[in-house]
């Protein structure tokens, strides 16, 4: 089992082998969801470019409510990495 420790500025060092397993490297992003008392890492995959269309808003709703909308891009985000 990998195990990490938490630097005085709150930093975590990832082991390799999380690293290799999870396919991430320096730069990629990484999602922590927190479930009671355990934090699950996600590597997010791709860019917002690759969600573009997944978002439906009709003609007739203006102004767009742009919160709302980073809420469901939010919520696609997580169903496309979530296993």
């Amino acid at each position: 089992m990998p195990i990490s420790t938490l630097s005085e500025k709150g930093q975590l060092t990832i082991p390799i082998e999380v690293r290799k397993a999870l396919k991430i490297h320096p730069s990629d992003k990484i999602m922590i969801t927190l479930e009671k008392n355990y934090a699950i890492l996600a590597p997010i995959r791709g860019n917002i470019l690759d969600l573009g269309g997944s978002v439906k808003i009709s003609e007739k709703e203006k102004p767009v409510n742009f919160k709302e909308v980073r809420k469901e891009v939010l919520k696609k985000v997580i169903k496309r990495i979530e296993p």
